[in-house]
């Protein structure tokens, strides 16, 4: 009874490892591919995209879900960093500010919501309404959406901010210079 339930469990394994190789889940690859040291490791595979997800869908490497890697979502927030915020979602893709008057004119506020329709920058990726409050002495209000200059403007100070963040992650990021296949590193030293 004891040698049954080791060899159905054996075979059971064998089975697993079988179905794991014909599913193309492992795949064997070459040490001299891949420095020795974990921390080039980890640097090569990100800067090729490759991770490993314990949750999540079928997204792929390289995305990240931070709200500080979106250089839409932090010039968004940066260019109407003045107004107080309702509500920010990243992962829906909103900001709405609560309303906002200056001390100038306290009878007058306005009232932002910026939708984010794409992660590229690019003029068609946000969508902004300006919504205006205006109320008489008697704190009667009309409010109306805001058209025109005002949109325009905010939007193109959002896309260039962008694309400055943008400029500037690309030229951070420093390419992986692991060594060569002649026995030298890259900065031409030996490596063994």
């Amino acid at each position: 009874m004891k040698y049954k339930k080791t060899l159905v469990s054996s075979i059971l394994l064998l089975s697993f490892f079988y179905f794991l190789n014909s599913c193309g889940i492992y795949r064997p690859v070459s040490a001299k591919d891949y420095p020795p040291e974990p921390e080039k490791r980890v640097a090569k595979n990100i800067e090729e995209g490759r991770g490993f997800r314990l949750m999540g869908g079928d997204k792929k490497g390289g995305t990240f879900d931070f709200a500080s890697s979106n250089e839409l979502w932090r010039a968004s927030l940066d260019t109407i960093d003045f107004m107080p915020l309702a509500s920010a979602n990243y992962s829906g893709g909103i900001i709405i500010t609560d309303w906002y008057s200056d001390e100038t004119n306290s009878n007058e506020s306005i009232k932002i919501t910026i939708r984010f329709l794409t992660n590229e920058i690019r003029s068609d990726a946000l969508d902004i309404k300006i919504f205006k409050k205006d109320c008489d002495a008697n704190q009667n209000c009309s409010m109306y959406e805001e058209q025109g200059e005002i949109n325009l403007e905010i939007k193109k100070s959002i896309l260039k901010k962008a694309a400055l963040y943008e400029r500037e992650k690309k030229k951070n990021i420093k390419k992986y210079k692991g060594p060569t296949f002649e026995g030298k590193g890259t900065d031409g030293g030996k490596l063994f």
